[in-house]
Formats: C-alpha cells, sequence, structure tokens
C-alpha cells in the first residue's frame, strides 16, 4: 500500500475535525435537503479525495440529521480522512440509527478513524442514556436527548446473488480453489457493506411490507493482476456489477476497482493471497457508493 506520513494524516484529520465545530448557519428544510443532496453527489469515487473530503466535512457542518445517511456511506468511504469526519460527524449529529455503521468503523484497520468512531459511539450513547457498545448489542434508534425517530425504513430491496473470479488466466497464476476464495472474498464483502447500510435490506419479508422491488447484484472479478510498477510490486482488482431484476432480467452493469501495493524491497510471494484480498475488498468499498447512487436514481429499475 503507499506510504503515507502519518504525522500529516493526523494533522489533517484534525484540522477537518476543529472546522466541524464552526455553527452551521440556518436554513430551510428544501435548502437543507438540495445542499445535502449535492454534497452526497460528492462522496462517490468519480471525485478526487480533496473533493470528497470537502463534502464530507461540508455535510458535518450543516449539524442536521438529514445528513446522516450520506455520512454513514462516507464511513466506508476508501479514504482514511474521509471516513474519520464522518465519524466525528455523526458522533456530534448523536443518532442512534447510525450506530451500527459506528459500531463497524470502531474495528478499521486507520487507527483514527476507529478512534473517532469509538467517540462517536460513546458521544451517542452518552446522549441517549445507554451503555456504550463497540459491536455487541444493537439499540434502538433516536435522536439524542430530542424525541425518538423512527427506524429508518428500506429503500432498497438488495440480495447478492452470487459472485465469480472470472479474471484471465495469464493475469492471475492461481487456480480453481484460488478463484472461489476470490469470490468468496467479493460476496461477503459487499454482503456486509450492505448490511452496514441502514437504508438496504435484503430479507423479503421487509420489501413486500414496503413494496420494493428486487435488485439481484452478481459480483464478478473481471481482473485481478500482480506487476511491477516502480519501486512497488502492485496488486490491482477490477469488478463487474450485474444488476437485474427477480425475474433474471439484466438490466444494467457497473464497473470499479482498487490496487494495493507493498516496496519490491520488503515483497514476498507468500504476501500476494492477502494483497488480493485487500484489493478486492477495496474494489468493493470503492464502487459501493457507485451502487447506492445508480440505485436510488433508479437507473437500475
Amino acid at each position: 500500500m503507499f506510504d503515507e506520513p502519518m504525522t500529516l494524516r493526523w494533522m489533517l484529520s484534525s484540522l477537518l475535525a476543529s472546522a466541524l465545530i464552526v455553527a452551521a448557519v440556518p436554513a430551510y428544510a428544501d435548502e437543507i435537503d438540495a445542499r445535502v443532496a449535492e454534497l452526497a453527489g460528492q462522496l462517490d469515487s468519480e471525485h478526487t479525495d480533496k473533493e470528497r473530503i470537502a463534502a464530507v466535512t461540508g455535510l458535518g457542518r450543516l449539524n442536521d440529521k438529514k445528513a446522516m445517511k450520506a455520512l454513514v456511506v462516507a464511513l466506508r468511504d476508501k479514504n482514511a480522512t474521509v471516513r474519520a469526519v464522518a465519524a466525528l460527524s455523526l458522533g456530534k449529529l448523536g443518532h442512534r440509527a447510525a450506530l451500527p455503521a459506528l459500531r463497524e468503523a470502531c474495528s478499521d484497520e486507520d487507527a483514527l478513524v476507529k478512534k473517532r468512531a469509538r467517540e462517536a459511539v460513546d458521544s451517542i450513547s452518552d446522549a441517549n442514556d445507554i451503555e456504550p457498545d463497540y459491536g455487541t448489542t444493537v439499540a434502538k434508534p433516536g435522536f439524542g436527548n430530542k424525541p425518538k425517530a423512527l427506524a429508518p425504513r428500506p429503500e432498497l430491496y438488495v440480495v447478492i446473488k452470487s459472485a465469480s473470479d472470472d479474471s484471465p488466466a495469464k493475469a492471475a497464476k492461481y487456480d480453481k480453489k484460488a478463484r472461489k476464495t476470490h469470490a468468496d472474498i467479493a460476496k461477503l464483502a459487499m454482503a456486509s457493506a450492505m448490511k452496514s447500510v441502514p437504508t438496504v435490506t435484503a430479507i423479503a419479508k421487509d420489501a413486500a411490507k414496503y413494496n420494493l422491488d428486487c435488485r439481484n447484484i452478481d459480483v464478478i472479478v473481471s481482473n485481478l493482476e500482480t506487476r511491477a510498477s516502480g519501486n512497488y510490486i502492485e496488486v490491482e482488482a477490477s469488478l463487474r456489477l450485474a444488476i437485474s431484476d427477480d425475474r433474471g432480467k439484466m438490466l444494467s452493469i457497473l464497473t470499479g476497482g482498487a490496487k494495493v501495493q507493498v516496496r519490491k524491497a520488503n515483497f514476498d510471494t507468500a504476501y500476494l493471497p492477502q494483497l488480493r484480498r485487500e484489493a478486492i475488498e477495496n474494489a468493493v468499498k470503492g464502487v459501493l457508493d457507485k451502487l447506492l447512487a445508480h440505485l436510488r436514481r433508479g437507473a437500475g429499475a
């Protein structure tokens, strides 16, 4: 993975966290809705890290529970600073519905994100007079000391139908067992990511209750390549998501990818399985926002 000076990251995160203390200027409800939609649209993987950091910071400054869904999505951003600011902002909102996603972030690979997520869990728990839990129990939703909010109702019914590794043999020198492993990693990562989104359900009973159409997702590892890049060994994973309805009719296809790097001097072939896992999981994280936005726009219908 890329070397990144930790001191600079911590300074940047601290500055962004301090910026969130600035009080938001009151706005009418429709203005808030428009601003949330605008900033949420800047959180997809097509925008740069700088743009996504600015967007998540802007959502935090709104200090409005309407930004919660977008902030929860930002907890899975590929950039650690975006995730850390999202966790900090959710803690300030105090909404209990964000606890499941924050508990998952308490196990984030980045130390600062993990710290901000635990602080957010503490803050929300204190505001709602409950015992803090970092991943064991499920709390009922609410909004600080204000009247309890309703649990977010499902907006999307998504089923991870299948997963496969169809990467070219010349690009990935491994056997059928390894391909199955990669497919399982992709399927589990996507299912876990979907499960953490409060407005997505995979339960047919819930979908029937809210009259939601099913969207099946086939997760395909279309390429998994290892190559030398300067002073690094690089593993890149490319994904293709095939979206179909409950009758099996193909609706649309989305693509995305991610890569991880390790210095040549530190590389050992024994690292390859773990590097491939990280590349696939990062690719899932990177394409998730794009998939959710696509489905919410009805583009998959």
